[in-house]
């Protein structure tokens, strides 16, 4: 049965309720047991229940009762009248009931509940058991059927000789309900003993402890079961659905708290974070540098197949192997300039990747990848045009140099019969004519050769990979074509010598030669037309076809007329025959071609051009689905590019504009990237669009200007964009909670930097930053000491001479300068409590004093470090400061 939902069909006859099944008296009698011990398990709840299924609800009555019980809701008063009218009016109130929870009752009416008609009560006693006690049934994202048969095959799954596939034979040996049973009461059941064999004693057990411990009545017999070759699948399920129901409820999930583990000192963790970020850094360049390779390779393949596998890794590798490496190279950023918040907040250097590993490294290896991927795509789609044109190309050909070798066979031999030399007079008349029929039909075929060499031109032009093979052939055809031309002119020449022979030639002979010849070569031609192969790519292109097509069909008539006007040039030469009792020795001397042959091949003509009809009528669908994935995917497109590029520029907007406490900007940011993130999957259903048009081998679309490519793209810039940018926030809450910064100095400081940002880029230029620090108040003079001091605070914050000053970088200069003072006081203060009258440190005192992973840390550093009065690993007040803070100015 298929998952319910409010338009589900209950009693599609093929689904549930198969009413040919409820005419077997085995399986009726199994839903009537089933279904009466089912209904009797809930009315007994009030005190009642029914004997008979199909009598005991004609009146509604208990079938309302029944709805309230298991539903748990009121139903409309009842009649209680004995008339047919109330029980009609009872049934109907129950029906509607059940139609009001969104089931749909076919075929079920009250009239036929009321008469007692039992297969409709049984189907209607099915649906609400299904609607009621096995539809809710969920396991695994699966529900209904599919779900408690999931949940059977998951609690036996552990016991042998259990095998639960299905509601009707798996069940026969009576092992599946023992062990679901002992799954969850093991002791009520010794599975151990029981025996495959003997599925009575099995089924029997499992009936009686259900029933005795479980509350779960008797609805099945074990003689049924086992005396029928399928048990009925609905009573089995139904019964089933009472263990479900029985044992779901007693399940409860046991939880465990995880302990926090205790954070790594501040210097440990920053080591950590600089590993990680040399290891991600080399693996991120080291893929660029395996990849390059492969983006600009070039070398193209000979076949469609091979070219359409490239096409598929590339698409592969933008779906799937590029879009993590975008998260590597972002969370390589954000690692990076958290490191170095960290690093400044403990007065620490600023780190220096190993060389070559720098941020900027990072980006140009990362530009030169993008370089090398913009034309791949391209590449790979004109090359799949080409071949597919070389295909297209090579195949017209074949059948026009195969028609052609067809045409030219023997004919190289009848032009070089000496057969004129012994002939008499009448037979030297009749071979000229035949050579001027001959002559006619050989000027018939110079286009098919002239065809023929340009194709073989065009597909050397286009660089064939079998050109060679084409070109010989090619060049077979040709310089067998200018021997038959002169070996033709040779044998006129010869008849020619002849001309008395041509004054009893037979006029109708020539007349049906000259006429059949063009005649046959059209049809010929028509039949190359109608099966010669045609690719289009617009619906433009197809109407062109169709309209070449109908223009073909309306010279039909004439050409009809043309081929009983030949026929009747051979009726007529029959009837002269007939007449004058002429003997003719042989077929028409002038042609090869038989009326017998011309209708044969007007037949073919005729039976072509209802395939060609039917073969432009699938492309001109084709091209109509065609068209409908470039406009759905246009639609989307052009809606999801605006929308990126509205939301970059509303990023770039709040970065300058941001008001409140730095927790409330974090807060407005992050809900701001959520509703960024809850975007995707629009992207994601373009993407599925996208794979659709590529699948379809659809290579442009008039409706939009956007691509996927420019999606994709714009996509990863605001993602990386709002990621920055939370991170910017996160270093300045840092900060500021280090140093001790107030909010308002936090404002006083973003205002100066907006100030002087004049390109609201989000940084300051070293001369933008000179000003902004003058107005702070900050002593710079314009000469070389004032240039020495602001190089110095350059070298502070841009120390990867990037040529900018972040606002990040801005506040950890302005914090350090306010609180370099304040942390030297602090020192001293913490040294002279630790040392007492001493002016020195031992490693106990450390111990005793300091928490156990903060004094190991100092102690680990005491190893360079000798007391004053000679005192192994004894720090002095300098030690101390540095072995805490590094070296610095305290």
């Amino acid at each position: 049965m298929e998952q319910y939902d409010g338009e589900h069909d209950y009693m599609v006859p093929e689904d549930d309720w198969d009413r040919d099944l409820l005419l077997d008296p085995a399986w009726e009698k199994q839903q009537r047991k089933t279904f009466t011990a089912w209904c009797n398990s809930h009315l007994r709840k009030t005190g009642t229940q029914i004997e008979n299924i199909e009598e005991d609800f004609r009146d509604g009555l208990k079938l309302m009762l029944l709805l309230e019980v298991i539903s748990g809701e009121r139903l409309a008063k009842p009649e209680r009248g004995k008339m047919r009218v109330h029980k009609i009016s009872n049934v109907n109130k129950a029906l509607n009931f059940i139609a009001s929870k969104g089931v749909k009752l076919v075929s079920i009416g009250a009239e036929e509940i009321v008469d007692g008609n039992a297969k409709m009560t049984l189907g209607m006693i099915w649906t609400i058991i299904l609607r009621f006690a096995i539809q809710d049934i969920s396991v695994e994202e699966t529900s209904a059927k599919e779900g408690l048969l999931l949940w059977c095959q998951r609690k036996t799954a552990p016991y042998k000789n259990v095998n639960i596939q299905n509601f009707h034979i798996s069940w026969k040996d009576g092992l599946g309900f023992c062990a679901l049973i002992h799954r969850h009461r093991p002791e009520l059941i010794d599975y151990g003993k029981l025996r495959k064999d003997d599925p009575m004693t099995n089924l029997n057990t499992a009936f009686d402890v259900a029933e005795k411990y479980l509350d779960i009545p008797k609805m099945l017999d074990a003689e049924d079961i086992v005396g029928t070759a399928r048990p009925d699948e609905k009573a089995i399920m139904t019964y089933v659905s009472s263990f479900y129901h029985a044992f779901s409820g007693a399940q409860k999930a046991e939880t465990a708290a995880n302990r926090i583990c205790k954070v790594l000192a501040v210097n440990q963790e920053n080591e950590q974070l600089m590993e990680d970020y040399e290891r991600l850094a080399s693996d991120l360049l080291e893929w660029i540098r395996r990849t390059i390779p492969w983006l600009e390779n070039r070398l193209p393949e000979n076949t469609m197949q091979a070219m359409q596998q490239k096409l598929e890794d590339f698409r592969d590798y933008r779906r799937l192997h590029k879009p993590p490496k975008v998260q590597e190279k972002c969370q390589l950023e954000i690692n990076f300039n958290t490191l170095q918040t960290k690093l400044r907040l403990s007065n620490r250097p600023a780190f220096m990747p190993s060389e070559g590993k720098m941020v900027s490294d990072i980006n140009n290896a990362w530009g030169n990848l993008e370089g090398a991927e913009k034309g791949y795509e391209e590449w790979l789609l004109n090359e799949i045009r080409r071949l597919e044109r070389l295909d297209h190309l090579a195949e017209k050909f074949r059948q026009k140099a195969a028609i052609h070798e067809a045409w030219t066979e023997g004919k190289e031999e009848m032009l070089q019969k000496k057969d004129y030399e012994t002939a008499s007079l009448s037979e030297i008349k009749a071979l000229l004519k035949k050579h001027e029929a001959f002559e006619s039909d050989l000027a018939a075929h110079q286009d098919r050769v002239e065809q023929i060499a340009a194709i073989a031109q065009e597909l050397n032009e286009l660089d064939y990979y079998d050109s060679p093979s084409v070109n010989a052939r090619c060049q077979k055809i040709c310089d067998q074509w200018d021997g038959l031309g002169g070996m033709t002119q040779k044998r006129s020449e010869a008849l020619q010598r002849t001309e008395k022979l041509l004054e009893t030639i037979d006029q109708l002979y020539l007349e049906f030669a000259k006429r059949a010849a063009p005649f046959n070569n059209w049809m010929e031609g028509a039949m190359e037309d109608l099966q010669d192969t045609f690719i289009v790519h617009t619906i433009e292109e197809i109407k062109g076809l169709s309209t070449a097509h109908e223009q073909f069909k309306a010279t039909l008539p004439d050409a009809d007329k043309e081929r009983l006007a030949i026929l009747g040039i051979q009726n007529e030469i029959a009837k002269i025959v007939q007449t004058y009792h002429v003997n003719i020795a042989g077929s028409n001397p002038y042609t090869t071609i038989t009326p017998q042959e011309i209708n044969a091949k007007w037949d073919k003509v005729k039976q072509l051009v209802p395939q060609r009809d039917q073969a432009l009528i699938e492309e001109h669908t084709k091209q109509q689905n065609n068209e409908r994935l470039r406009v759905q995917f246009a639609n989307q497109a052009n809606i999801i590019g605006p929308w990126i590029q509205t939301k970059m520029g509303e990023i770039g907007r709040i970065s300058i504009e941001m008001h409140g406490t730095l927790e409330d900007q974090l807060t407005n940011l992050r809900q701001y990237e959520k509703s960024i993130v809850n975007y995707k999957p629009k992207i994601d259903q373009l993407e599925g669009d996208h794979q659709l048009i590529q699948e379809a081998l659809i290579f442009d679309n008039k409706h939009t200007k956007y691509t996927m490519e420019h999606i994709r793209v714009g996509w990863e810039q605001l993602l990386t964009t709002i990621a920055r940018t939370i991170n910017e926030i996160e270093n300045q809450i840092l900060t500021r909670d280090a140093k001790g910064i107030s909010q308002e100095q936090l404002n006083e400081f973003r205002a100066s930097f907006n100030h002087f940002d004049r390109d609201h880029s989000g940084t300051l230029g070293a001369e933008e930053f000179k000003a902004c620090l003058i107005s702070l108040g900050f002593d710079i003079a314009n000469d070389a000491q004032g240039e020495n001091e602001f190089a110095r605070i350059m070298s502070i914050v841009d120390p990867n001479r990037m040529g900018s000053v972040t606002f990040q970088a801005f506040i950890d200069f302005m914090s350090r300068e306010t609180a370099d003072t304040d942390t030297a006081d602090q020192v001293m203060a913490s040294f002279k409590i630790l040392a007492g009258d001493k002016n020195y440190i031992l490693a106990d005192e450390l111990r005793r004093e300091l928490p156990p992973d903060q004094a190991d840390y100092c102690i680990a550093r005491m190893a360079p470090y000798t007391g004053p009065d000679g005192v192994p690993g004894a720090l002095d007040y300098m030690s101390f400061s540095t072995a805490l803070y590094g070296e610095s100015d305290l």
